[in-house]
């Protein structure tokens, strides 16, 4: 199994009742053979462009466990979906993601390191008053 991410605009009248359509994608993605392990609702948001008459889209976005030939039956079955609008099927780069959390935790420690140097600095200085 691999991970992918599915970005979803569903359209802008099942923001109320939206737990249908929800559960339809769900269904799709089981039958794909596949798991959602996350899911992430943006809500109703105003998209840059119009898209079948449409100026916003309710935004929900999916992590995916499934095999690679899953996504060809997915893609079909999100295709003739009336609720959804567009979608999106990315699989993620782990490594840069992983490089770019020890990056922060780097620069997270250099940071604490200097704000500690310099009240190092700030107590010595009141000291020498």
């Amino acid at each position: 199994m691999e991970q992918y991410e599915l970005a979803v605009l569903y359209h802008p009248d099942l923001e109320i009742d939206l737990e249908k359509a929800e559960k339809q994608v769900e269904k799709l993605v089981k039958d794909a053979g596949g798991s959602i392990t996350a899911t992430d609702n943006w809500g109703k948001r105003k998209m840059a462009y119009k898209i079948a008459g449409h100026e916003h889209a309710v935004y929900v976005f999916y992590t995916l466990e499934m095999p690679g030939e899953g996504i060809s039956k997915l893609n079909n079955a999100l295709n003739i979906t009336g609720e959804v609008i567009r979608f999106l099927i990315t699989k993620p780069d782990l490594k840069a993601i992983a490089k770019a959390e020890a990056m922060k935790v780097n620069r997270d420690k250099r940071l604490s390191q200097m704000g500690d140097a310099e009240e190092d600095d700030e107590d010595e200085s009141d000291d020498e008053e």
